[in-house]
């Protein structure tokens, strides 16, 4: 879908700025000025070391799999493959090319930005689970503590920040201070969580499942 000039100029605005001292970083990959993406792990390797590709699709093929070629059902997993360079031409594929590795990303930190972010605690997005999922909302603080700490910690899960809590009233105690802050580096584009993901509601559901009442025969 063709970008509207307001957004263009947004994104574009968001890539330039971090970008404005050389080089700049969205989750695990490094931009610089001169239109081109690589692995930030990469950042020291030669450009004759790395595959090259010259079109933002590329970023879509190269997102897809990780390193032993599993599948990467989480984009802002930690488990992005090195070993590529994509050198492109202006800003306009640049970000093309990172809303392919990282969907919605641009979008959410300018919403942050602009004080327009919609964040939804955990309980009110089980509270509108259906079907299968609606046993969810059965699910136990420890329960939902244990949860997010194996979910969403950036080493092994997820890359973004978390701005939901669990209630209105209850935070979440299991990821350290800087998982749920963003802080104000002019060379970074955080990648931003506002509410729990499908993956997560998923794995919720067994875990609430033990909370049903027994019966006896």
């Amino acid at each position: 879908m063709a970008l509207s000039s307001q957004e263009h100029l947004s994104k574009a605005s968001l890539i330039e700025s971090v970008v404005a001292q050389g080089s700049g970083l969205m989750g695990e990959i490094l931009l610089d000025a001169h239109f081109s993406l690589r692995h930030y792990e990469d950042r020291l390797l030669n450009e004759n070391e790395l595959a090259h590709y010259d079109v933002p699709e590329a970023a879509r093929a190269i997102a897809r799999y990780d390193a032993l070629g599993s599948f990467r059902p989480l984009k802002t997993a930690p488990t992005l493959r090195r070993g590529w360079l994509i050198q492109l031409k202006n800003i306009e594929q640049v970000i093309l090319a990172l809303d392919f590795f990282y969907p919605a990303a641009l979008d959410l930190y300018g919403a942050f930005l602009q004080q327009k972010l919609l964040i939804t605690p955990l309980r009110e997005t089980l509270d509108r689970q259906t079907g299968m999922y609606r046993i969810t909302q059965l699910l136990k603080e420890e329960q939902a503590q244990e949860l997010i700490e194996k979910t969403c910690s950036s080493n092994k899960g997820c890359l973004r920040k978390v701005l939901w809590s669990i209630s209105q009233v209850q935070e979440i105690s299991t990821l350290p201070a800087e998982k749920k802050r963003v802080s104000n580096q002019i060379d970074e584009i955080p990648l931003l969580c506002r509410e729990a993901c499908n993956l997560l509601v998923a794995a919720a559901r067994p875990l609430a499942k033990k909370n049903l009442p027994s019966t006896n025969a």
